[in-house]
């Protein structure tokens, strides 16, 4: 199982956020980076960027920080969310060297253009749910919509998306815990392989989750957890190695 540090940008600095609200951030490096030379250095296989600008005015905001960083490490996996709405996006991520681009919004907005992207961009596009009470929320969470989280990771199974990122935001940020249980039974209800997000406080959640990883889970993306010190991310990738 893979730990995937989350790198938020905001204006041009890593931070993170509680529960999505823009207003409530904690900046954490002007540099993000370096922040991510810290992560690659402690062990980090994959990184996890959030344009959360984009994710409010619906485009890429940061894209010269995500290719800053996709520039300094080629051969690292990069999967990049926030306002990718539209394949001239994706392929400019792609271009500058990002492996994988999440579609969030979009995905229950317009579920075709999930398909679409999937067959020009084949293997590169992984669906980002993000649920609260089991229901999907949109608009960088500030609605929830009326879809579940299963029936939209199961509309998606068959259109070749790489993966699901599945975040609890009511746990997000929060340092409350993940959520492994609606996790693991979100990953069992579908084929495609699902990524843990929101949550995470320390060693106790990465145990948790192995102990469902079989369910489904190939990785965890941790924020505030290893910004705060409450996780120490070579210590749980070399568990989640076990």
């Amino acid at each position: 199982m893979l730990m995937i540090p989350a790198i938020d940008l905001k204006d041009g600095k890593c931070v993170r956020l509680r529960q999505g609200r823009m207003e409530d951030d904690t900046v954490f490096s002007d540099n993000p980076v370096d922040m991510a030379a810290r992560w690659v250095n402690e062990g980090a296989r994959r990184l996890h960027l959030v344009d959360l600008n984009g994710a409010f005015e619906g485009k890429p905001v940061n894209g010269d920080v995500v290719r800053a960083i996709a520039d300094r490490w080629p051969q690292l996996p990069l999967q990049v969310g926030g306002g990718i709405r539209d394949a001239e996006t994706i392929a400019a991520y792609i271009d500058a060297g990002v492996d994988y681009c999440i579609i969030g919004t979009k995905a229950v907005r317009e579920p075709e253009f999930v398909d679409e992207v999937c067959k020009q961009f084949p293997g590169n596009i992984i669906v980002g749910i993000d649920a609260k009470d089991g229901m999907v929320a949109v608009e960088g969470w500030a609605e929830v919509s009326d879809v579940s989280a299963i029936d939209l990771a199961k509309r998606f199974e068959s259109a070749g998306v790489s993966a699901i990122v599945y975040t609890d935001i009511s746990r997000d940020g929060m340092m409350q815990g993940v959520n492994h249980e609606a996790t693991a039974e979100l990953a069992r209800a579908i084929s495609i392989p699902v990524i843990a997000s929101g949550g995470i406080t320390d060693i106790s959640d990465i145990s948790r989750l192995m102990q469902v990883e079989d369910s489904g889970i190939m990785g965890a993306i941790t924020g505030r957890a290893i910004y705060e010190g409450t996780l120490d991310l070579a210590e749980a990738q070399h568990l989640a190695d076990s």
